[in-house]
């Protein structure tokens, strides 16, 4: 499912070039739940970033369903995006204008799936948010909040699903209810999962455990 070969990103930062990640090379097969774990800074997120296509690595090649996705120009892939990559970020990224099920339904209309607004019902419900779908973010909890990230994400059944640090902004009881989630669609859908986090306890729930210090991987377990 995903090919990461020999991948680097530089960054210039006052005045000098920060390596946030060196050479680094990774192979997930469809269906695996994958954790990228490590310290703050060690480069996770820049990695998960990277193998969505949100950015451009300074070296290197990334493979995303055997599509190799550094080639391909900004509508492309975002055309890629839309149908084979959910993304699930810590700060949620719900857009406050829209309600609940309109934000689950922002994917599905983009695809102009023609049964958009029942689609995204039906997908809140799955979350268990069949009575939220009218209220707007600020009307609703971190926890909340998060699940209608995670219907939004599941809503094409994309085959690879990312999430950065989904627990980050939760409490514990919360964040068990969102790993349920992710992990559900990852054994229920076969869904690629590829988790960022800090979290021992949360990374062992994983198929496998990648870790990076420094930008590079020092296992792989």
């Amino acid at each position: 499912m995903i090919r990461v070969s020999s991948l680097s990103m530089r960054l210039a930062s006052g005045g000098r070039v920060v390596n946030i990640l060196t050479d680094v090379s990774l192979e997930v097969p469809a269906g695996q739940f994958l954790a990228i774990a490590g310290p703050s800074g060690s480069g996770k997120s820049t990695l998960l970033g990277l193998i969505a296509g949100l950015d451009q690595p300074t070296a290197g090649r990334i493979e995303v369903a055997g599509v190799e996705i550094t080639a391909l120009d900004e509508d492309a892939l975002a055309r890629f995006r839309l149908d084979h990559v959910g993304y699930v970020f810590q700060s949620y990224h719900l857009i406050p204008t829209l309600t609940a099920e309109e934000n689950v339904a922002v994917p599905l209309e983009l695809a102009d799936v023609p049964d958009a607004a029942p689609r995204a019902r039906t997908l809140l419900a799955e979350v268990g948010l069949a009575e939220r779908g009218h209220h707007y973010p600020v009307q609703l909890s971190g926890g909340e909040q998060q699940r209608v990230a995670v219907a939004r994400a599941l809503a094409r059944r994309p085959p690879l699903l990312l999430a950065d640090e989904p627990t980050g902004n939760l409490d514990s009881a919360t964040g068990k209810q969102i790993i349920e989630l992710l992990v559900g669609a990852n054994r229920r859908l076969g869904t690629t999962l590829v988790l960022v986090t800090h979290d021992a306890a949360l990374a062992a729930h994983a198929d496998r455990v990648v870790t990076l210090r420094d930008g590079r991987i020092v296992s792989d377990e």
